[in-house]
């Protein structure tokens, strides 16, 4: 980690922007092991993907312990070759369609359905070490603009388009 002094050089709405924005410095040679992309305000979310019941927490299990069982297998140190992995899916979808249903029905129907979480901040902060950030600013201005992705909190420059980053 880098403790230099840092300053906020813009500031998106998607993590894919804030991507754009490091990649086109990198492009000009600019240091960018200098520039960090921040997610603030982070919250979980979790989405959720259907009903869980019984006749799904079988599958589930399976599927969850065909991946593990597969990993475990392409790992086998001894054995080179498919057939480790080949069996580790079978065996691990076997013993997670068996525990699936038990460790759902352990749950008294708390949690009857199945969900995909993840983490999505509400801004995507670029910072850079106060030595280059004019550096970085400048180069950030010469970036072309895309309508409609960064953010809007007011601290755009006039002259700066729509899609441009937020310049603080």
């Amino acid at each position: 980690m880098n403790e230099q002094a840092r300053r906020t050089i813009a500031s998106y709405t998607t993590c894919q922007e804030a991507a754009r924005a490091v990649d086109h410095p990198s492009d000009q040679g600019f240091p960018v092991e200098r520039v960090a992309i921040i997610g603030q305000d982070v919250r979980l979310v979790e989405q959720v993907t259907g009903h869980m019941g019984q006749a799904r927490a079988a599958p589930h299990g399976a599927a969850s312990g065909a991946l593990i069982g597969w990993t475990f297998g392409l790992l086998d140190p001894v054995v080179s070759g498919l057939r480790p992995a080949l069996y580790g899916l079978a065996f691990g979808a076997l013993v997670g369609a068996l525990l699936g249903m038990p460790v759902y029905a352990a749950q008294h129907g708390r949690r009857n359905f199945a969900s995909v979480s993840f983490i999505q901040p509400s801004r995507n902060d670029v910072v850079a070490d106060d030595a280059i950030a004019e550096e970085a600013v400048q180069l950030l201005t010469e970036l072309p603009s895309r309508t409609g992705t960064s953010t809007s909190s007011g601290a755009w420059k006039s002259s700066r388009p729509q899609g441009g980053p937020a310049v603080t």
